[in-house]
């Protein structure tokens, strides 16, 4: 196993009720050690419940900062937007200031020049040189039936890159733009999400096979210098051995 804190629950319900656990307990402490947190949200269709979860929250939203681990390369406004899934679901339901959501830049020219502006951003926000990793407190992921993370796809450039903060991720000619796997890796709690029975052979692949290859099962990449949880449903669990 890559991690022992792997919970196994029993639909995609429980999943986000123990996330939603965490994370609020996770920011509290953060805000209580520094008086902020920095948390990286993920897109996809279930982490959704627990941002509309979140909204609900007592969380003092002054001392949120909010990033994003992937994006699609479209305008905040489009349908499969990971952004605008986030703020209707929970950013625009509470008093968070403006100036403490940090999108991915996709109005930007081209994907390369997005890269560059979310890595300056980052850069300039966690006060670190180039050639630095800063630290999120929080960093939220999921994991798709081919094993990617983020925008990490199997068989990807994207999966290559350990000097840079941020990379273009490709699926199926559609462009992305994602957090790179060092800077993941530095996070202090990273949790993965995962529920549906398709995610189950993947799964059963990055948690159980030591030898499965990470261009393969790109989710394998993750390995957390922090904490690394994994809650996953009995579903997306069908193939793991005790």
């Amino acid at each position: 196993m890559l991690s022992s804190r792997i919970q196994i629950l029993a639909d995609k319900a429980a999943v986000v009720e123990r996330s939603l656990d965490l994370v609020t307990k996770r920011i509290h402490s953060a805000i209580a050690e520094k008086e902020y947190c920095t948390i990286s949200l993920a897109g996809g269709s279930t982490p959704k419940p627990l941002y509309e979860a979140l909204a609900q929250q007592p969380i003092p939203c002054e001392a949120l900062h909010v990033f994003w681990g992937d994006e699609r390369y479209v305008p905040s406004d489009h349908p499969d937007s990971n952004q605008k899934m986030v703020r209707q679901a929970w950013l625009d339901k509470i008093s968070i200031p403006a100036k403490n959501i940090h999108p991915v830049p996709t109005e930007a020219d081209d994907p390369q020049q997005a890269v560059a502006l979310y890595e300056q951003e980052l850069q300039a926000f966690f006060e670190v040189e180039a050639g630095e990793f800063p630290r999120f407190d929080i960093m939220l992921l999921g994991m798709g039936d081919d094993g990617h993370t983020a925008s990490l796809f199997p068989h990807t450039p994207a999966l290559e890159v350990s000097d840079r903060l941020v990379t273009i991720g490709e699926k199926g000619g559609q462009t992305r733009i994602s957090l790179t796997a060092p800077l993941i890796n530095r996070s202090q709690c990273i949790i993965f999400m995962v529920s549906g029975a398709g995610k189950a052979p993947a799964l059963a692949q990055v948690l159980q096979n030591s030898q499965a290859d990470t261009a393969d099962y790109p989710a394998r990449l993750i390995q957390a210098e922090g904490e690394l949880w994994w809650f996953v449903d009995e579903a997306a669990a069908a193939q793991i051995t005790p």
